[in-house]
């Protein structure tokens, strides 16, 4: 399916998403006590999250389930559903719409066996589609995860925190058909003390895609910027016009997979995605303004840069570090990712020799030695005239015996005060991890090798070299 396919008739009854995003009620379709219950994991989430809506499970079976009056369908409850968290068998999700649900808005399905599953599974999710219209639900799904939302406080994820780490809230948003991308991006981004407003799986897209998401997102005051997983775009018109929209008004990052036959045929067998040609997305993506990125590394890096900074207009690079090797490795990551590390002008010479030690090496990139103390940091950064750089990579080694976490204090200060992002690099073992997270603690994203770093960076500059 080609992305300049032409408009297709919209499920569902109108654009507004908000009952999602800000919802009062959730029931649970499918609850159960039993823990070995996705449905069981969805309610200990929900109450983990401290959501401060009505939960209403639904279960013919039982009467109350952890301290909660259980419903035997979803049309009993007198109040309306914002969101009916679907987590039934796919024929059943069928058979429970098919009954009175007039005070259902919006649905979840988080069941699989749909279109992912073949022409039986196609039929079905055609016949569920036909029944959201008429019932004038909108629905996400089916096969996802659904939604995972620190704004709200509303977490639809089947899988307990024990194995997939939730983060802490900030400023980006993720939307993404896979189910397995967001948790694992969840995961690693919580582990690297980086946080998201909101993550959104959408599964086969029954009805709500990307385009609904990216609408809503645009107007979204808790979200800074967007993070996009694509494996098919159905509607290409309208994917322009939202991520148009979108990015006027905040920076979005995409990530294309199913570029080539054997991932677009993976693409196919679990949800269904057609991916179509890549040139058309990569067109699609120039003309929009989306930052292309190529791998689940650079989204993720960019994730984590996006929470603190805003897109720069130059791609000029300060380097500052302590160790020369390191700085040659970051200057030759920034040439080959298209950005510039220019020599610095005679005037800030001088000016950082009268600052900083003898035995500092003051070129671009400036590097401190193992003699380096806290204050040279600073001095460094201080001293170069903003004039000359678009933003600064900062990287870190441990082993310098002067060296402290106070520093991270003190560069998160400057970094606050000059307008100028930098962006830190921190690479090492676990001595260096622990400290470089006083730099998580004052909430600037750490990066652990050169080459993170230097994606970050080319990000902010426009998208590694892609985006002119």
């Amino acid at each position: 399916m080609d992305i300049e396919e032409a408009d297709k008739e919209k499920t569902g009854t109108e654009n507004n998403l908000d009952f999602f995003f800000k919802p009062e009620s959730i029931a649970l379709i499918g609850a159960s006590p039993n823990p070995e219950k996705l449905s069981h994991t969805i309610l200990k989430s929900l109450r983990e999250m401290n959501f401060k809506g009505k939960i209403y499970p639904v279960n013919p079976g039982y009467e109350e389930i952890e301290g909660l009056k259980c419903y035997s369908a979803p049309g009993e409850i007198n109040n309306r559903i914002d969101i009916a968290i679907f987590a039934i068998p796919a024929r059943a999700v069928l058979d429970t719409l098919k009954e009175p649900a007039g005070n259902i808005k919006g649905a979840v399905i988080v069941s699989s066996g749909f279109r992912e599953m073949g022409p039986g599974g196609m039929k079905m999710e055609d016949e569920l589609r036909d029944l959201l219209k008429e019932k004038g639900i909108r629905a996400m799904g089916p096969n996802c995860l659904g939604i995972y939302d620190t704004v709200s406080n509303v977490d639809t994820f089947f899988i307990e925190r024990e194995k997939i780490e939730r983060p802490v809230r900030d400023g980006v948003s993720v939307l993404t058909q896979s189910g397995s991308f967001a948790a694992m991006i969840m995961d690693e981004l919580a582990n690297e003390g980086a946080g998201v407003a909101r993550v959104v799986s959408y599964g086969n897209k029954v009805d709500v895609n990307e385009s609904d998401c990216l609408e809503f997102l645009a107007e979204d005051e808790a979200t800074k910027a967007v993070a996009l997983y694509i494996e098919s775009v159905s509607d290409g018109r309208k994917f322009l016009k939202a991520a148009s929209g979108c990015v006027k008004k905040k920076p979005v990052v995409a990530l294309k997979v199913g570029k080539r036959e054997p991932g677009a045929r993976a693409a196919s067998s679990h949800t269904g995605a057609i991916s179509g040609m890549y040139e058309a997305y990569e067109a699609a993506f120039r003309k929009t303004g989306i930052i292309e990125v190529a791998s689940y590394e650079e989204l993720k890096d960019a994730c984590k840069v996006l929470n603190r900074y805003s897109p720069v207009n130059g791609k000029r690079v300060l380097i500052i570090t302590d160790g020369g090797g390191i700085g040659i490795s970051i200057a030759d990551a920034c040439e080959e990712a298209g950005l510039r590390v220019p020599e610095l002008s005679e005037a800030a010479v001088r000016k950082l020799k009268e600052k900083l030690p003898a035995f500092a090496s003051v070129r671009n990139p400036v590097d401190l030695t193992g003699s380096v103390r806290d204050e040279h940091y600073v001095a460094a950064l201080q001293e170069t005239p903003y004039e000359e750089y678009d933003l600064a990579i900062v990287s870190l080694l441990w082993g310098p015996p002067l060296l402290t976490e106070g520093v991270a204090e003190k560069i998160k200060n400057f970094a606050d005060s000059c307008g100028k992002p930098v962006i830190i690099s921190s690479p090492g073992g676990k001595f260096s991890r622990e400290l470089a997270s006083a730099f998580t603690k004052t909430g600037m994203p750490v990066f652990f090798s050169p080459e993170s770093a230097v994606r970050a960076a080319a990000v902010l500059c426009g998208g590694n070299g892609r985006q002119k």
